[in-house]
């Protein structure tokens, strides 16, 4: 009987389970079983930040397996150091990391991600706007353009959509995975071959090359977010993609993509490198205009007392239109002047009388 009794007492194994696994040295954060994602070299676990209440990422690295390797480890310092310095929107924010050497394991703590890559969440949405592909885009760019402008510049030389990572709920997009990075000295270029052959740009393979490298890899991402495919899904080896790559033949994927305007924006990213633009003369590239900014600026501003339209064949500066109303009416004439990308003055002047009308909208 008293046994009985003291197994009816007993809890079931699933309750008597500790809420984490494991604990960092401070007590602060606490990890749980669920993995989240696996690399190379690293596992990443649901975890949780007791002090901001908040979820978190905890990245956890065997170190038995990065001492076979010293150039992984080499990798995972230069990542630790580089999250420690960066703070940016659209970079992936680090908050902590120790060695375990009971466990012989690293640890680092990020910001987690609620939809994963952007490459997993673009596989489960099939149905995504233009809108939508510029704003990634954009944010994309944005952290790219504070690698490039960070003194001194970073590369991070294995940009994919893998390695790009996304809130879904807010729209968030930020670049994670800068183990691959490498800081640039001022006077040199970098000068090792390294990264996911899909996405490497031709200088990459002759050890020559710099920040645009990564315009050529994001020109890749835009291309698999529109396509759904890897570029160069069409060569078996990566052997033959070195090939196709170095010759200067572009993924059989970039046919299919329909949007004019998309495919010159694609292109202009994976052009020769001497002809390749930075992050940030791409950021204000027409096509990444708002829909509300073209809509301003680029298409047609019209006015329900006339027919003012600007037009897309109008210069950006200086436009103006003159239209004359039915009989009663009066002729008037609208100048505009776009200030800054967010800016715009017009001017309407109204041939009969001395009243000027000044507006900006910002």
């Amino acid at each position: 009987m008293q046994q009985e009794s003291t197994s009816e007492q007993e809890p079931d194994d699933s309750e008597s389970e500790p809420e984490f696994v494991e604990l960092d040295p401070s007590g602060r954060y606490g990890r749980y079983k669920e993995v989240l994602g696996k690399g190379a070299f690293k596992k990443v676990y649901r975890a949780f930040d007791e002090l901001e209440g908040i979820e978190v990422a905890w990245n956890q690295v065997k170190l038995a397996d990065l001492l076979r390797n010293a150039v992984d480890l080499e990798r995972l310092y230069s990542e630790v150091h580089l999250l420690k310095t960066l703070k940016h929107k659209n970079i992936i924010k680090f908050y902590n990391s120790w060695v375990d050497s009971k466990n012989e394991n690293i640890n680092i703590i990020t910001e987690i991600f609620t939809s994963g890559t952007l490459r997993q969440y673009r596989k489960k949405h099939k149905r995504v706007d233009i809108r939508a592909l510029k704003n990634w885009s954009r944010q994309i760019l944005e952290g790219l353009s504070y690698l490039h402008g960070h003194d001194p510049p970073i590369i991070h030389r294995d940009l994919k959509c893998d390695n790009i990572f996304i809130n879904g709920n807010q729209g968030e997009v930020k670049i994670g995975d800068l183990g691959l990075a490498a800081i640039l000295c001022k006077a040199r270029a970098a000068h090792s071959v390294i990264g996911t052959p899909e996405f490497m740009a031709p200088e990459l393979y002759e050890e020559e090359y710099d920040e645009l490298v990564d315009i050529y890899a994001f020109g890749m991402c835009l291309l698999e977010l529109v396509t759904f495919e890897y570029p160069y899904i069409e060569c078996s080896n990566a052997a033959q993609i070195y090939k196709k790559v170095t010759a200067g033949i572009k993924p059989a994927s970039l046919a299919k993509v329909k949007d004019p305007r998309v495919k010159a924006f694609i292109e202009k990213c994976i052009a020769k490198a001497s002809e390749r633009l930075p992050a940030k003369k791409l950021l204000v590239d027409p096509f990444l205009l708002s829909d509300e900014d073209s809509g301003n600026v680029g298409r047609s501003l019209s006015f329900n007392s006339g027919h003012a339209d600007m037009s897309d064949d109008q210069s950006d500066s200086g436009r103006s239109t003159k239209d004359p109303l039915p009989e009663g009416g009066r002729d008037f004439t609208v100048q505009g002047q776009r200030k800054d990308l967010n800016t715009i003055f017009l001017k309407l002047r109204i041939t009969d009388s001395t009243v000027k009308w000044l507006q900006s909208w910002t």
